[in-house]
């Protein structure tokens, strides 16, 4: 497939959106059992949720771009029993709405204490907010991981690893941020955060490598016997028809030779893993917030990659006559 960059950067996007909510929630959640301290409201739950909201915002604007008549964009979300798609556009100003309510409410400090425990542990009006936004960004995951997993004719997407992918690199790429964020605003938190980062890298750093392993020892079911309904094991196309281009030919095919492929499959997995795993040990033991925002600025280009191969690993049927001769 042909990568588009609008749609590479409404899902990275998001994703830092989502993984930077779901690490503040984390931590809210963890001070409501007593095992980490309270942080000030504004200076860190507030500030952090904004922020958030502006990269679920940025995602939404760059997704306007992929769209001839970005005004028509409501409709998609009538289709929504049958398009994963049309789900993603419903859930995610949910989404935004639950993140931005839930930050206003630590700003302006509209947050009743609902239940406190002889142990100390209590229940926040906030969490109750915070809860459901959980639900809502794993519910966006799921229905961003699934347009893609849905079409089971491209069969490098049509797996749960897809799911998995956008679900963990996501939140690593949130949970870096946060650990970056947390050394300004929270510092006490900044080895809780660099540990999460951690773990939640090193697990999508895992599934990533299955998905490329699964994805190397893939037996295609269409091939130029089924195209043509001739099973002679030696047949040669002579030429695609015509000598032009189409949309065919430039919206389902990266048109990329093959040592660039195979080099910026390293360089996402570089960028993405190995590097800002390298900058959060150093900057947790410093600590420094330079090297740890350095680590998510090197791990954020690192996912424009990663979603760059991802879209254009994705091999067409219809490349089979659209092929080069």
């Amino acid at each position: 497939m042909h990568p588009a960059f609008s749609v590479i950067f409404l899902t990275t996007l998001i994703g830092v959106g989502q993984g930077l909510f779901l690490a503040i929630f984390t931590g809210q959640s963890y001070s409501a059992v007593e095992l980490l301290p309270s942080e000030n409201s504004i200076q860190f739950y507030a500030i952090g949720s904004m922020i958030a909201l502006a990269f679920l915002f940025a995602g939404l604007v760059a997704s306007l771009f992929h769209l001839g008549r970005p005004e028509r964009a409501w409709r998609a979300a009538t289709k929504w029993r049958t398009s994963w798609l049309a789900r993603e556009v419903i859930v995610l100003p949910i989404v935004m709405c639950l993140v931005c309510l839930y930050g206003l409410m630590h700003y302006f400090g509209w947050d009743t204490m609902l239940f406190t425990s002889k142990t100390g542990a209590h229940l926040q009006l906030t969490l109750i907010v915070g809860g459901l936004g959980v639900i809502a960004t794993f519910a966006l995951f799921l229905c961003t991981g699934m347009i893609y997993a849905a079409i089971k004719f491209l069969q490098e997407w049509a797996s749960p690893l897809t799911v998995i992918n956008y679900l963990l690199l996501g939140t690593a790429s949130g949970f870096v941020l946060a650990t970056a964020f947390s050394s300004y605003s929270a510092p006490g938190l900044v080895t809780f955060y660099g540990i999460w980062a951690t773990i939640i890298t090193i697990a999508a750093l895992l599934t990533r490598s299955a998905a490329l392993l699964r994805n190397a020892r893939i037996k295609y079911k269409s091939s130029m016997q089924t195209a043509i309904g001739v099973r002679h094991n030696q047949i040669q196309q002579k030429s695609m028809g015509f000598m032009g281009g189409s949309v065919n030919t430039r919206d389902f095919f990266h048109h990329q030779p093959r040592l660039f492929m195979k080099s910026i499959k390293w360089v996402f997995m570089l960028l993405t893993f190995f590097l800002p795993l390298l900058f959060l040990w150093f900057g947790i033991e410093q600590p420094n917030g330079a090297m740890l925002m350095m680590a998510f600025l090197v791990q954020y280009t690192g996912l424009i990659a990663e979603r760059w191969f991802f879209f254009a690993q994705a091999n067409h049927p219809q490349n089979l006559y659209y092929q080069a001769i």
